[in-house]
Formats: C-alpha cells, structure tokens, sequence
C-alpha cells in the first residue's frame, strides 16, 4: 500500500492513462478525487473503485476553466481535507495541420486544455499542499515535449510549455515540500489513438524500439512511483516512458 493514506486528484480520469492511474492509486491505498468532462464513464470508473473496496469520488470539471480547477481542489478539501498528490494528466490531441495552415481555433483549444490546463491545476494545487508542507505534482507531458512533430504544432508546443513549467514549479516550491515532475509517455495504446487508421498506426509502432506502443498501465507505475515516498528525492526532472523512442 504504497500511498495508503494519501489524497490524489486525478485530471482527465474517465480513460486511458487517467483511467489506469486512478485504479492503481486506489489499490495502493490513495483515496482518489476524478475529474473529467466525461460524467457518465467518469461515474462508472468511481462506482468500480468503490466496489473494488477503494475510495473515490467523481467531480466533472474542465481543465481549460480556471475555476473548475479551483472548485476541485475546493471539493477536495471539504470532502477529505487534504491533498498530497496530483497528477495533471487530461489533454487532447488536436488537429493535424501544418503551422501555415493550422486552425487558430484548434491552438487555442489544445493550449487551453493541454497547458493552461496544467497551469490552472497546479494554482490551486500547490496551496492546498503547502497548508500540508508536502505534496507531489506529475504533470503529463509526452515524448513530444521533448522533440517535434509533423502536422502537431499545438500539441508539441503545450507539451513542451508543460516540462518548462514543471521545473520552473519544482525550483520555486522542492524546498518547501512539493515535488513537481513531468512524464513523457511515448504513444499509448489509448482511446486518443482509436480514430488512426491501421497503416498509421502500425507506422507509429515502428518508430518505438521496443515493437510496440505502450500500455496505460506501465505509464500509471511510473506515476504510482513518483507520487510515492520512494521517489522522496526526485523534483524537477522530465521522465520519458517511451520504449526507446528518444533514444534514436
């Protein structure tokens, strides 16, 4: 029971990599806060963890409003009175343009929810942490918030916006308890990828080491460890879970 005890909040919950994450903090003793705009399989995930003997609770909220992040960590405190982990995971993949044509539309989207969306979370977490003197923050980046990527210039730049604003928190807060780390999952075998066709994605396959796209679940262990005490002296760094990809 690694985090038994522990309160975390959890963005984009409802599926994929969120999804994974908040079953595996519940089975290592996390009491867990889901939000996502998904309330039907955001309900459902709370429901199974209840059943499974864990604790959570549901809250719909979106990431691009600064004041459904403020309303969660409020909920948060009045239902368990404490955060000590948030893992800032919802995002979307955009729109797949090049730069002279991308749809101003689609940017603002994807910077909304994909970085200001960490942003917003992280204001209003890391008070509710210091009144604890501890606490730990996993932003989700990606693999390309490392290096680039064709017809995916919003998505590169909010991933890239994200590792940038996770050390410049972990410089400002690491010696006031808070560690702050960002992750770099490769791609993942996520409802994200589900509208790819198959030559597509047998493409992204390929360009892995490994031979294969990753699983939520190997993601959410990197996170189970960050989140954790074991990781007691670990702030500020990017880590890649990428099957080998920027290793070429």
């Amino acid at each position: 029971m690694e985090l038994k005890g522990k309160v975390a909040l959890i963005t984009g919950a409802a599926s994929g990599i969120g999804e994974s994450t908040a079953i595996l903090f519940a089975a290592e003793g996390a009491r867990v806060f889901l939000t996502d705009i998904d309330v039907e399989k955001g309900e459902k995930l709370a429901k199974r963890i209840e059943e499974n003997g864990g604790e959570a609770v549901f809250f719909k909220a979106d990431t691009a409003k600064p004041e459904d992040s403020e309303k969660s960590v409020s909920e948060i405190l009045r239902q368990f009175g404490k955060l000590d982990i948030a893992v800032n995971n919802a995002g979307i993949g955009g729109a797949q343009q090049p730069v002279g044509e991308y749809p101003i539309e689609a940017w603002d989207k994807v910077i909304a929810i994909n970085l200001s969306g960490v942003f917003y979370g992280m204001r209003y977490q890391i008070p509710a942490m210091l009144k604890n003197g501890a606490g730990s923050i996993i932003n989700v980046a990606s693999i390309l918030g490392s290096v680039g990527f064709a017809n995916s210039a919003a998505y590169v730049a909010a991933k890239h916006g994200v590792v940038g604003l996770t050390k410049s928190a972990a410089l400002e807060y690491s010696a006031k308890g808070i560690r702050v780390n960002s992750v770099g999952p490769a791609f993942i075998k996520t409802p994200l990828l589900k509208g790819l066709d198959k030559d597509l994605l047998n493409q992204l396959i390929k360009v892995h080491p490994i031979g294969r796209l990753g699983m939520a679940d190997e993601v959410a262990q990197m996170f189970l460890w960050l989140a954790s005490d074991k990781a007691s002296f670990a702030t500020g760094a990017y880590y890649p879970i990428d099957g080998g990809y920027l290793a070429q």
